[in-house]
């Protein structure tokens, strides 16, 4: 029984660890135009959760200028941003935790 809850507490502290990763590129490069689950001046995190995979997420973010259309937006504003692949990987899994929000 020990050993399940140990294992239970690693697993809970590895996926923490990695929300945290996310939540420190959020604030970083995203914050300034979205919020989690609230409207800014892009969607909320929880909006992009419902419609989007990881890897749409992360095409978005690496060229949003040829990803918008393919999406059935009007237009974007998001800037291209000069993530590495690690932090596009921990945005992308930061905000597809707010999926069920």
């Amino acid at each position: 029984m020990n050993i399940k809850l140990l294992i239970a507490l690693l697993l809970a502290s590895f996926l923490s660890a990695q929300d945290s990763e996310g939540k420190k590129v959020f604030e970083t490069y995203c914050w300034g135009c979205h919020h989690q689950t609230s409207e800014a001046f892009g969607p909320p995190f929880k909006e992009i959760a419902q419609k989007r995979t990881s890897d749409e997420i992360q095409a978005y973010i690496i060229d949003p200028e040829s990803m918008y259309k393919a999406f059935g937006y009007k237009r974007t504003v998001m800037t291209k941003l000069k993530l590495t692949d690690k932090e596009r990987e921990d945005i992308a899994k930061y905000i597809l935790t707010y999926k069920g929000n």
